[in-house]
């Protein structure tokens, strides 16, 4: 509980002294500013005419503290933070910091905080530790690594392992670990499958999910998502797929 405490604070600590950079080429990209933001170019280098600059589907790439906050079908809000603290040529590290499930009365389901590194070729990582009130401390390492992009296709590998730190003081430390594949069209339409186990309950957990953006720009986003789950473990007898779904506003801020 303490350590976790401690691990936030810090992080938020180190993301006061956040800085940006200017306009400047970066191997064979180039970061150009746009208000709050950085647009990454690609370079295109042709034997037979000078070295030129063209948009490939850039990435916007936030150079200042940025987060979003959604809401849940209960009514309860989702809000997540993200502050830059350093950048290298093609690297960024920030803190993160996240609460879910807060219901406007003082509780909430989940929150944490921790470090995040992206590279503007859409790999990444993260180092979070979290706490469920009442129920366990948990530490957490994920990472993604971009399978292919180009204007119209991504595929994006995410992996993770969580460590589990119960509060009860007679139930054990557990693992779990996962991964999924998920693919987006054009920025609009989406499919993923993933899946994760958890050894202490012998139980994997299965989801096929696909996700449709009805509306975005650069302050909100509306989505509908659905999709199909299953939890498979000798100590559940009837295992089958659920289907699951809703709607998901965003505001970014």
């Amino acid at each position: 509980m303490y350590s976790l405490k401690i691990f936030v604070i810090a992080a938020i600590m180190i993301g006061a002294s956040s800085r940006s950079v200017p306009k400047e080429r970066i191997g064979s990209y180039v970061l150009v500013e746009e208000d709050d933001d950085m647009l990454v170019y690609a370079l295109v280098d042709d034997s037979s005419e000078p070295v030129s600059i063209t948009e490939v589907h850039p990435q916007r790439v936030r150079r200042q503290a940025h987060g979003s906050i959604n809401s849940n079908p209960d009514g309860s809000s989702n809000v997540a933070a993200k502050i830059p603290i350093a950048r290298g040529d093609s690297n960024v590290l920030s803190a993160i910091g996240s609460v879910n499930g807060a219901n406007g009365k003082g509780g909430f389901g989940s929150a944490g905080g921790g470090l995040a590194w992206d590279n503007i070729k859409g790999h990444g990582a993260t180092l979070t530790a979290s706490r469920i009130p009442g129920v366990a401390d948990q530490l957490t390492a994920a990472g993604k690594a971009n399978l292919f992009h180009n204007d119209h296709h991504d595929i994006t590998a995410n992996a993770f392992a969580t460590r589990t730190f119960p509060d009860k003081p007679n139930f054990p430390t557990f693992d779990t670990y996962g991964g999924k594949v998920g693919y987006t069209f054009n920025d609009k339409i989406g499919a993923s499958l993933g899946a994760a186990h958890t050894d202490l309950f012998k139980k994997t957990d299965y989801s096929a999910m696909g996700n449709l953006n009805l509306f975005k720009d650069r302050s909100s986003s509306l989505d509908l998502n659905a999709g199909w789950s299953k939890s498979v473990s000798p100590y559940i007898p009837n295992s089958r797929w659920e289907p699951s779904g809703g709607l998901s506003f965003t505001r970014f801020f």
